[in-house]
């Protein structure tokens, strides 16, 4: 295996692909896009076109014979646990707050990942997907995200999150929605 610290920070990770779609190891896959994606690149194709530019030096760095395929980059990532993902890309960039630094949280709804299909027989209908997420100001960077448990909303998740960062002489950001009077947070 690769002693590349980024390949190594995804080894042992669950891969979801089927046996056939394995020709290339998943923890080289997310290295390669993670590696993609702070490069600049958006989407797929772009991740795709990166690969190639760059093709020689990286199989390489690498040692690997090839390289994924945009179709290979859109299995791997349509397929990964990205909670396991944030965590293990957290901890390899020692993404840990420091006393005094500003901690921004806030709640998003993931966009489109509503599901009202009622005629699919494959899928069952569920709500949307809500994320509570921390930002550290100061260093520009995310703590892994936490799902929202469906029926509740980011009022009740922050202060489980908040509690479960354990964190001590920080500074916490609200937006409005997490300051109304009836709502405060206790800590």
């Amino acid at each position: 295996m690769s002693e590349i610290a980024i390949v190594q920070a995804f080894e042992g990770m669950a891969d979801y692909r089927r046996k056939q779609g394995k020709r290339h190891l998943l923890a080289v896959c997310l290295a390669l896009f993670t590696l993609a994606v702070a490069s600049g690149n958006r989407g797929f194709l772009a991740m795709g076109d990166w690969l190639k530019y760059h093709e020689p030096e990286l199989r390489e760095l690498f040692g690997v014979q090839s390289l994924p395929s945009y179709s290979a980059i859109r299995r791997v990532l349509l397929k990964v646990d990205y909670q396991d993902y944030a965590l293990r890309l957290s901890r390899f960039f020692g993404i840990t707050p420091e006393k005094g630094e500003t901690i921004s949280l806030d709640g998003k709804t993931l966009r489109g990942s509503y599901l009202v299909q009622d005629n699919n027989p494959n899928s069952e209908p569920h709500p949307a997907i809500v994320l509570v997420t921390a930002y550290v100001v100061e260093k520009g960077l995310i703590l892994p995200p936490r799902q929202v448990d469906f029926g509740s909303n980011e009022i009740t998740a922050l202060p489980e999150l908040i509690k479960d960062l354990a964190l001590k002489g920080m500074v916490f950001a609200f937006d409005s929605l997490n300051t109304q009077k009836k709502q405060l947070i206790p800590l």
